[in-house]
């Protein structure tokens, strides 16, 4: 056995933005159909679609829901069986499920990350950070950043510098267009979202698609992520995703079982 587990990038990928948890998915929830929009975009209000973005961050909160993930990058094509554990802004959960049970567990709070590698036997520990998670999921975005985009969320300030561009909102940081917010449909939600970096290049393009009517709002239930400088991308389909439910501390957090090893996250590399 290899000194510590080093599983593909694409299972680092796919199992940070994704999460696989088996308890019963009992607590609040969801439900719907899918609402494509038949109809040509309205025609939106820069002002109006900035409320929206604010209100938005207000109603949805934490997310607990099964999901199928596909993968596509430099080392092929894959599909998960997954689920989804978020409570913003800074605690998450990630399973990655096959039929004989999980095989890897992520857990992410404030303080730590770890992942426990199931068939190695092996722990993974460190501090809860942007270079840390970019070891597991080759992400660059920060955690609340990250589950936002999980609760269907872009990650930006609504009180930041923005202008408005046809159904986009273009917003800026010190001079410098920094993140585009575009509202293709016939409600006031998020269906694309960009962040560029300093060199004018979008590092992360997500699609927010198939909403779903919830006791929160409205909810994206396919979730496509794309990185295009690493050349990978990443499309979730939550299955029954359960909204604002109540979700236990001790969900975000592991303790080493007695015949597991551990070892520093620095053992990852990257």
């Amino acid at each position: 056995m290899n000194c510590c587990p080093r599983r593909s990038l694409s299972d680092y990928f796919a199992v940070l933005v994704i999460v696989a948890f088996v308890v019963g998915l009992a607590g609040c929830s969801t439900v719907a159909v899918p609402t494509a929009p038949a109809l040509p975009a309205k025609q939106w209000q820069g002002t109006d679609l900035i409320q929206s973005l604010a209100e938005r961050q207000n109603q949805f909160r934490s997310l607990r829901a099964l999901a199928r993930a596909e993968y596509n990058g430099p080392e092929g094509k894959q599909g998960f069986q997954e689920a989804v554990i978020v409570q913003r802004p800074d605690r998450l959960r990630l399973e990655t499920l096959t039929m004989l049970g999980a095989v890897l567990i992520v857990t992410v709070n404030d303080t730590e990350i770890v992942g426990y590698h199931v068939r190695e036997g092996i722990m993974v520990r460190g501090k809860s950070s942007k270079e840390n998670l970019l070891r597991y999921t080759q992400i660059p975005l920060e955690l609340d950043e990250i589950t936002a985009v999980l609760l269907g969320l872009p990650p930006l300030d609504p009180s930041a510098p923005w202008q408005q561009e046809g159904n986009a909102l273009v917003f800026s940081s010190e001079g410098q267009k920094s993140d585009v917010v575009a509202f293709e449909s016939q409600e006031p939600v998020p269906t694309h979202w960009e962040r560029f970096n300093s060199a004018g290049a979008a590092e992360i393009k997500v699609v927010f698609a198939d909403y779903i009517a919830t006791p929160a709002g409205l909810f994206p239930s396919r979730i496509t992520m794309e990185a295009p400088l690493q050349k990978r991308k990443l499309e979730i389909r939550y299955q029954e995703p359960e909204i604002n439910g109540a979700l236990p501390p001790e969900l975000f957090t592991q303790q080493k079982p007695g015949h597991v090893k551990e070892l520093p996250i620095e053992a990852l590399g990257g």
